[in-house]
């Protein structure tokens, strides 16, 4: 199928029955447009990320920012927030698949988080097929019909729509506006939001966004103007959009305020992007010799440095009239084993009640099936209330609680192993086009693998990656594993009856980015590149 584009604008990809009216001439001219705009500034703020990571490889530490401090100071608020975004108790996420697109929308939680980005494989059918499904989603036209004939359909009353495009960091390499790659932000928002703006407004629910990965306040500037730029495209008044902002990486933290500020017209508040934060640790103190993490799973919401993150994340958000939601709990159902699923039921209720009680507004749950355990929770603190923003974390949090990084022990053998494991078993999924895979009884997403394989990097190059048993941890010992591992993950996907076709390739990939001296800024950039 051929397309008209406009001028400038080339397609390096198939156009299947049916992209002709999501990759319309029109909507083509605004991606375009927002290219032309806002294209330098992101190669701009993408280089100062580069300058910063090499004043902490020097031995620089993050803090507040001096010339933002009257920001922190002065008496201001939010832009007030619209009824569909008044009560957020319990939120899903996952990727735009219509089957997830469906059962989300249909859970019974209050918002659904539509995901381009992590739990997503950026593949160009998986990026345009799930902008259809969207599209058909918000007109209430959406339909699924599995192989076994089980037809899903949306029922009555559904979710919130909110959508989360690519970070600053990631290209759409299948589209270039006068020979240079799109952001696969713009591309995915602009493409969203011209189609289905006006749309949503007259539904009462949008356009409502998250925001992931920022690592300043400029960052959030940046898209504070293209959210303008756009409103003013189509006609509609600056502060129709509303978007929360992913606190994901640790240099955010430093800066929460400072972001609700650039966003406060469009802003719905903040979200402690937990995976990514512990990913984020690691990789921007890795060449700090007395850094280093424990086991994945000895990292909880409890250790000293997420716990004063979590809540001054609250603090933030409660000072400037702003939703505070909590991450999300990569527990799933386990089925066959009622034991091992009660456990797991237990770790979610455990968690959203400590979040409940900390003062923040929601969280995050990855299934349905987990959407009633999560919302009793934050009924029991909230009651009615459709937030607690009167609750106001009094406690004095800074630098040396968000960079008190312990701990740092235990490091195991089976803590080495599973890291392989997941990072490979994830890996082999995305290469085959699924982003978001359940292993060992969890969630993963590429929050999950980026930390997977930067501990495994961390534990080489660190004179503290000692195993609990007094080895240290070496390349070759990784390589031995990864050799070993890769039969593993095989033997388990082959006996879920999917294909290993990608698992070879995935390990390969994985001991290269596990094992190379310099340290990779995201495991889904060359992956990305692997990829048709």
């Amino acid at each position: 199928m051929n397309l008209k584009l406009p001028p400038g604008v080339t397609i390096d990809a198939p156009i299947h029955p049916g992209y002709d009216a999501i990759l319309s001439f029109e909507a083509l001219e605004f991606v375009a447009k927002l290219h032309r705009a806002f294209e330098p500034r992101r190669k701009e703020l993408l280089h100062k990320r580069i300058e910063r990571q090499a004043r902490i490889d020097a031995g620089e530490m993050p803090d507040f920012l001096p010339e933002t401090r009257h920001i922190r100071e002065d008496e201001w608020k939010i832009a007030p927030l619209p009824p569909a975004l008044a009560c957020r108790r319990v939120e899903i996420t996952g990727p735009v698949e219509a089957k997830m697109i469906i059962n989300a929308l249909n859970s019974g939680a209050d918002s659904y988080m539509a995901d381009f980005e992590d739990s997503n494989s950026p593949k160009w059918e998986n990026q345009i097929q799930g902008q259809i499904n969207l599209y058909q989603a918000i007109r209430r036209e959406l339909a699924f019909t599995n192989e076994a004939g089980k037809q899903y359909r949306l029922k009555d009353k559904t979710a919130t729509l909110q959508i989360r495009a690519r970070g600053w960091h990631l290209d759409e390499k299948h589209v270039r506006v006068d020979g240079e790659r799109v952001s696969g932000g713009i591309f995915d928002f602009a493409l969203a939001f011209f189609h289905n703006a006006k749309e949503q407004i007259a539904r009462g629910a949008g356009p409502f966004y998250y925001l992931p990965k920022l690592e300043s306040h400029l960052e959030a500037r940046l898209w504070n103007d293209i959210f303008c730029a756009a409103q003013d495209h189509i006609g509609l008044p600056r502060g129709t959009i509303k978007a929360t902002v992913l606190v994901e990486t640790i240099l955010a933290t430093f800066e929460m305020e400072e972001i609700l500020h650039e966003l406060r017209e469009h802003s719905a508040g903040l979200n402690a992007g937990r995976w990514d934060y512990i990913f984020s640790c690691i990789k921007k103190f890795r060449k700090n010799k007395d850094f280093c993490l424990a086991n994945r799973g000895a990292i909880t919401m409890e250790v000293p440095f997420m716990r004063s993150y979590a809540l001054a994340l609250v603090q933030a958000c409660h000072k400037r009239g702003a939703p505070a939601i909590g991450g999300m709990s990569a527990l799933i159902p386990i089925k066959n084993d009622a034991a091992a699923n009660e456990k797991a039921l237990a770790g979610v209720r455990h968690d959203k009640r400590r979040d409940a009680t900390d003062g923040y507004d929601g969280g995050w749950v990855a299934h349905p099936g987990l959407v009633d355990i999560a919302m009793e929770e934050f009924v029991n603190v909230l009651g009615k209330r459709p937030n607690q923003w009167e609750k106001q974390v009094s406690a004095t949090l800074g630098p040396k609680d968000w960079l008190d990084f312990r701990p740092a022990q235990p490091i195991t053998e089976a803590g080495l192993r599973n890291n392989i494991n997941v990072g490979i078993h994830y890996l082999g999924s995305w290469l085959a086009g699924n982003g978001c895979v359940p292993i060992h009884n969890l969630m993963e997403d590429a929050a999950t693998a980026e930390i997977s394989r930067s501990q495994v990097w961390q534990w080489v190059v660190s004179p503290k990656g000692v195993l609990d048993d007094g080895r240290k941890v070496t390349a070759e010992m990784v390589q031995a594993m990864i050799d070993e591992e890769v039969l593993e993950v095989k033997a388990t996907v082959t006996a879920q009856g999917e294909e290993v076709a990608t698992y070879d390739q995935a390990a390969k990939i994985f001991a290269e980015m596990s094992l190379r001296p310099d340290y990779p800024e995201f495991l889904t950039l060359p992956l990305y590149e692997a990829m048709e």
